[in-house]
């Protein structure tokens, strides 16, 4: 599905096939961090332990083009976790058709940037990702092309925010720069 930033790989976070789906069509291990789209702050406060600090710093840049990886909460299945640090990406996107997706689920979806090996940028045309991958997704969602510019991931679950990726979200807001 389309997002504010990229192209994404998309399920309900609770079927657990979906994991592992998602990493063998990314060609990716446990390690790698998923992210959790949520409609809004008290969302992301429900499956992450947010400090006041960081809930301030989420409210300045939500919604938009950031993923931020914070401390899972118990309310998340240990398989969605990343396996040692405990931790997940988050993220609240402004894309009014994912924003009216999630609000029709009523819950949170686990995403994926829809990177594929070899790639060095996101699809980002349903018709192509449609020819290149139609036989290992259930449904590809064409609300127009999106960009290539993935989000910004930070780090917050170490207490400072640390950049871990410089993307389409400014860094001004977080206090950070790319240098």
């Amino acid at each position: 599905m389309p997002t504010d930033a990229a192209y994404s790989l998309a399920g309900v976070a609770g079927y657990a096939p979906l994991l592992e789906r998602i990493r063998r069509i990314r060609d990716v291990d446990e390690r790698h961090h998923f992210t959790l789209m949520c409609r809004d702050l008290s969302e992301i406060a429900t499956y992450a332990r947010v400090d006041n600090s960081q809930y301030r710093l989420l409210k300045a840049i939500t919604p938009g083009a950031y993923t931020l990886i914070l401390q899972g909460s118990k309310e998340l299945p240990r398989r969605v976790l990343h396996p040692k640090r405990k931790t997940i990406g988050l993220r609240v996107p402004s894309h009014p058709f994912v924003l009216a997706l999630l609000e029709e689920l009523n819950e949170p979806l686990l995403t994926s940037t829809l990177i594929l090996p070899g790639d060095e940028f996101p699809l980002n045309d349903a018709e192509l990702i449609r020819q290149r991958l139609e036989k290992q997704l259930d449904l590809v969602i064409d609300a127009g092309p999106c960009g290539t510019e993935m989000t910004t991931v930070v780090n917050l679950a170490e207490g400072e925010p640390i950049l871990l990726r410089a993307g389409k979200g400014e860094l001004a807001p977080l206090g950070l720069s790319s240098t």
